[in-house]
């Protein structure tokens, strides 16, 4: 059942609102001129609808229930005056797209960049976005994911606490920005991933529950109230989540959905949720004559998210891996609080490399408890890796990037680990070229006492990191505009430089067959813990790649052992070409040679 305001055409608008237990449900339309227009309920399920005319594209309206408050629709194609002023009808005809020839990226191919609407540029709109796509494409770029972009309240947010899933965020540039992006990316070859919130909505602006039963008491997630996906009436919430998910594929020719933390979505039933998405995702596919993807955020390390429903899965197309962040952060950095205690060895990126999956039934000492199940036999393309996202640099008291936190030499290993894997790269805008300024976590309520509950929220998550800054005040300004790129220094010195090894790195993935399929079986990975040194060999037909990954704050002196061949360096961050201290590497290796490697050094061999 679609839900929200249709325009038919013509002057024509068809309203639809789910609200089964009210008595009265009328449209009250506020502009170009005010009148009421009584709706009618349509079914047991508590459907109201009416088809009204002279509307036009552009009408301001609310609902209004059981004849008292008026309320914007809970499926609102846009709130042009934020979360508490009227939804507008939108006619879609008005945007002429071009990507009829569109196809999509192929998940195993995807190479995704992770943007804040917000922050990836000075004007924080979709439309400013556009002039950046030829550099991205040009760094071999060719999937965005968008953090969320539904409406929340006020100008700043990172878009978790959207309260109307189907709005476009105003301050970006509303439904016709948005589309415009996404038409330019697809021009590009760049496909758009949407971050979609399914698991809770925003404070601020939430009306949905005087509408109808969208929360349940059953659940206490620590993000507000819980979503009601198993309790009475709970048909209409699913309802209204698997139409969220046509519209973005339809309305905004999306490619796929990025699903934020499915671990709190809270459901007992035969059926889950996200069983049912995964039918409407490929239906909405079939009809659209392409692939269409689910990649789902997922705490649990619990390989049934991404296995086929047949063998008892979800049956989503891939999830992120956040154990194979954890163990290369922990590497990198050292840290041991928080999650990190249970990471730091080489043993659990070896393992990582290998599996996906670190923890796969053993005891986390930070969870106490035994953590997930074994990811051994699924293939790469179902998992995401990434060295850095917009979680687990948010999530610090600085929102300080990796670039703050380890040398140049670092930084470049960071990149060569993610990319010579057998999973899908991800990466946080900015970090190809060591962006310093930081992501830090902010809002723009209006809400004197919800600002100062944040503050005091945020407060208390961060005395984990007592002593390592000030803590910086969610709601203030300048809080969210130091969170800015700066462009400018991709342009010079060593940010120049760490660009171009991404670049170079990309173009390698893509062309180097050994790299490019994302197979675990045509892997082989061993380390040396007392060294801090991995290495990696992966194969497909005849091409075959080895690499070298050195953790270590010192030289490395080693022998490995080989299949016999004419391995050829070509790639080294050491090299003073990428502005290392020069490489003790030759270019040249042969089985059981002794090697020397400098410290924190990224090498890759190719047969």
């Amino acid at each position: 059942m679609k839900v929200g305001a249709e325009y038919i055409g013509l002057g024509k608008c068809k309203f639809t609102v789910w609200a089964p237990t009210l008595k009265e449900v009328a449209v009250q339309i506020v502009s170009p001129e005010q009148r009421l227009i009584p709706m009618e309920k349509k079914s047991e399920e508590g459907y109201w609808e009416v088809t009204a005319t002279d509307i036009k594209h552009g009408t301001l309206y609310y609902y209004q229930l059981e004849g008292i408050t008026d309320k914007p629709d809970p499926a609102s194609r846009h709130q042009p005056q934020g979360v508490h002023g009227p939804s507008e009808v939108i006619d879609r005809s008005t945007f002429i797209w071009t990507d009829s020839e569109w196809k999509g990226v192929l998940l195993e191919e995807m190479i995704i960049y992770e943007l804040h609407v917000g922050t990836f540029t000075i004007e924080g709109t979709f439309e400013a976005i556009i002039p950046r796509l030829e550099e991205l494409r040009d760094l071999g770029i060719n999937a965005i994911e968008v953090m969320p972009v539904s409406q929340f309240p006020g100008e700043r947010n990172w878009g978790y606490d959207g309260v109307y899933p189907y709005a476009v965020q105003n301050s970006y540039g509303g439904p016709e920005g948005f589309k415009k992006l996404v038409n330019a990316c697809h021009e590009h070859g760049i496909s758009v991933i949407l971050d979609v919130v399914y698991n809770h909505l925003g404070p601020e602006g939430n009306y949905l529950s005087k509408f109808a039963p969208y929360f349940t008491d059953k659940y206490h997630p620590i993000w507000g109230d819980a979503l009601n996906f198993d309790d009475q009436y709970s048909d209409g919430v699913r309802n209204y989540f698997h139409e969220n998910a046509i519209y973005w594929f339809q309305e905004y020719h999306i490619d796929a959905l990025r699903l934020d933390a499915i671990q709190a979505i809270f459901e007992v039933s035969a059926r889950p949720f996200l069983e049912e998405l995964t039918d409407v995702t490929a239906e909405i596919s079939q009809q659209l004559g392409r692939k269409l993807y689910l990649i789902a955020e997922s705490d649990l390390n619990d390989v049934r998210v991404v296995r086929p429903k047949e063998l008892g899965g979800v049956g989503l197309d891939a999830q992120w891996c956040d154990d194979f962040h954890h163990s290369l952060h922990a590497l990198l950095t050292g840290e041991n609080d928080r999650y990190y205690q249970d990471f730091g060895r080489c043993e659990h990126l070896e393992k990582s490399f290998r599996e996906s999956f670190v923890y796969s039934g053993q005891y986390a000492p930070h969870r106490k408890r035994k953590h997930g199940n074994s990811s051994k036999e699924e293939p790469g393309h179902q998992f995401v890796v990434f060295s850095q996202t917009h979680d687990q640099i948010g999530n610090r008291i600085l929102g300080d990037r990796l670039s703050k936190i380890v040398s140049f030499e670092g930084l470049k290993l960071a990149a060569g680990t993610v990319l010579i894997s057998p999973y899908i790269p991800f990466f946080f805008m900015g970090e190809e070229y060591g962006e310093e300024a930081p992501f830090l976590y902010f809002v723009s309520h209006s809400d004197a006492g919800l600002i100062e509950a944040i503050r005091k929220d945020k407060q208390e998550e961060f005395k984990a990191f007592e002593g390592r800054g000030e803590f910086q005040d969610p709601q203030s300004y300048d809080t969210f505009y130091n969170c800015k790129l700066n462009w400018e220094k991709q342009q010079e010195g060593k940010h120049k430089i760490l660009r171009e090894w991404y670049q170079k790195l990309i173009q390698l993935r893509r062309t180097i067959p050994a790299l490019k399929k994302l197979d675990k079986k045509n892997l082989e990975v061993s380390s040396n813990e007392d060294e801090k040194i991995l290495f990696l060999r992966r194969w497909s037909d005849d091409s075959q790649i080895f690499c070298i990954l050195n953790f270590n704050d010192s030289n490395v002196t080693f022998t490995i052992a080989l299949p016999q061949g004419n391995w050829k360096k070509i790639l080294d961050s050491a090299d003073k070409k990428w502005m290392g201290a020069g490489s003790q590497l030759p270019e040249k290796i042969i089985p059981g040679q002794e090697l020397t490697v400098k410290p924190h050094t990224f090498a890759l061999y190719e047969l």
